[in-house]
């Protein structure tokens, strides 16, 4: 992961827009009841981030009332009868550090956590989809895959494979989170094979070899029959992580033309005669390479086992994705991976993450949106050494109290709102204010808007004929329902 900003009863109707700046909340501290003398009567509930944290995804308790009466702001329509792509989600990445903080923290205090992540109760923010690392990422303590030998040793059979490293940590919270909400996303990504499958025998960067392309994918299929007997379904993997940079520790250097080798004569082969369900998403990097993910899905003996491309932004343009999506139109698009560079700054980090990924990456045919790491400490860890990202800010820090950054508000303002099966409906952008709309499977709408003004910009949000006048602080971040 490097850094860079690439800047560039009825229905009910939700709206989020976009502000930042830096101060975490405590564990103990309610994110989402508004305080009031009483409620007002409402068309819209409005839910509120702004810039100086004074307001943190809080329900503002206001008067918002449809209406016929103009007047000569700004008008954000959402028209739900133009649809677009279905939505499996919003979350992060559950790395091996970030697992292994969350099960040191005291039984109480870890299932309040995670209630407040994964349920989908008032008090909580509803997280729908999680990617987590096939063997280390460089986010665990160590790097390590499930079969690792002594130099020289080889294993063609597997015999030695084991999960057994993942009953510490990643395996218990991941079965509470399961418990918790049944119905969550898994993406699986491998930062590196075995490395006895490996042209250099080292974690970082080499290749795999060819010989090994049917042993890595029986390898993959032990993965997601080992995961599913604990109880964890594993509903896609992509085959490498960040394929083009081999400078992780760990790391796997692959290219298109051996992605698309591997998956048309090894890991789709295996998956359809094993009875594998787990879907393959290609690619896993940069919006700078669109040619990555449409040469693999140009060669038909490869497509036919993919479901779609996966994209991270530390370089290109998330306008790639649509370009992924024009060029194959039948496959789908993801957005797997974002760091947030610490300290960071909460206020822009917030303005750009929501209006480039949670609106920018969906307005791009994304079925997701996926922050990276969930947790570190204060000191960024644990992470690998020689490699290993030293700056990664946790949506959350434990320390060993919980506070919340500002990837946590990013994906809240999604997650809480924007559940799996909501469509992208259509909405206009108009005087800088970045924005998306969705129709949710119990019939409400929802509108992500982003005021990336330098000033309070007031606008309306128009819908079957009335509109609601509102306004939003610069870089404010706000949810409005009816």
């Amino acid at each position: 992961m490097k850094p860079i900003y690439n800047l560039g009863t009825a229905l009910a109707i939700l709206i989020v827009a976009c502000a930042c700046s830096k101060s975490p909340k405590t564990s103990e501290e309610d994110t989402s009841t508004p305080t009031s003398t009483g409620p007002v009567k409402t068309d819209v509930a409005f839910w509120l981030t702004k810039g100086d944290q004074s307001q943190l995804l809080k329900k503002q308790n206001v008067a918002l009332n449809f209406s016929t009466t103009t007047n000569n702001n700004p008008t954000i329509e959402v028209d739900p009868a133009t649809t677009f792509q279905s939505i499996d989600g919003f979350g992060y990445t559950l790395t091996g550090g970030s697992a292994s903080l969350i099960n040191a923290l005291p039984a109480a205090a870890q299932d309040k956590l995670l209630n407040e992540l994964f349920a989908g109760t008032d008090a909580a923010i509803a997280v729908s989809y999680l990617r987590i690392s096939i063997g280390a990422s460089d986010l665990s303590a160590t790097p390590f895959t499930y079969n690792d030998l002594a130099d020289g040793e080889t294993d063609d059979n597997l015999a030695k494979f084991s999960i057994a490293k993942e009953q510490a940590d990643l395996i218990p919270v991941l079965k509470k989170i399961v418990a918790i909400n049944p119905s969550i996303k898994i993406l699986g990504s491998p930062w590196t094979a075995p490395v006895w499958m490996k042209t250099n025998r080292s974690f970082i960067g080499g290749s795999l070899k060819p010989e090994y392309y049917q042993t890595y994918a029986k390898y993959l299929v032990k993965y997601i029959q080992a995961m599913k007997t604990e109880g964890i379904v594993i509903d896609a993997i992509t085959p490498q992580n960040e394929p083009l940079h081999p400078g992780n520790n760990p790391s796997m250097y692959m290219t298109a033309l051996d992605q698309a080798n591997f998956i048309k004569t090894a890991l789709g082969p295996i998956f359809q005669s094993s009875g594998i369900k787990t879907k393959i998403i290609v690619y896993d990097h940069n919006a700078d390479k669109p040619e990555y993910p449409i040469t693999i899905l140009n060669d038909a003996d490869a497509k036919k086992y993919v479901d779609g491309s996966a994209f991270h932004l530390y370089a290109g343009p998330i306008t790639a994705l649509t370009q992924v999506h024009n060029a194959h139109p039948d496959r789908n698009v993801y957005f797997t991976e974002q760091w947030v560079g610490g300290p960071g700054n909460f206020a822009e980090d917030l303005k750009w993450h929501v209006s480039t990924l949670i609106v920018g990456a969906t307005r791009n045919w994304s079925r997701n949106v996926l922050e990276w790491n969930l947790a570190a400490d204060p000191n960024y860890n644990p992470h690998t050494d020689k490699g290993g990202c030293t700056t990664c800010l946790g949506a959350i820090t434990i320390a060993p109290a919980v506070s919340r950054n500002v990837a946590y508000y990013v994906i809240a303002h999604a997650s809480k709102f924007v559940k799996p099966g909501s469509v992208r409906i259509a909405s206009n952008i108009t005087n800088n204010l970045q924005n998306v709309a969705f129709k949710t499977p119990d019939g409400k709408n929802v509108l992500i808007v982003c005021n990336n003004n330098s000033t309070e910009t007031a606008f309306n949000i128009k819908y079957n004929g009335k509109a609601v006048a509102t306004s939003l602080d610069k870089g404010a971040v706000g949810t409005y329902i009816w």
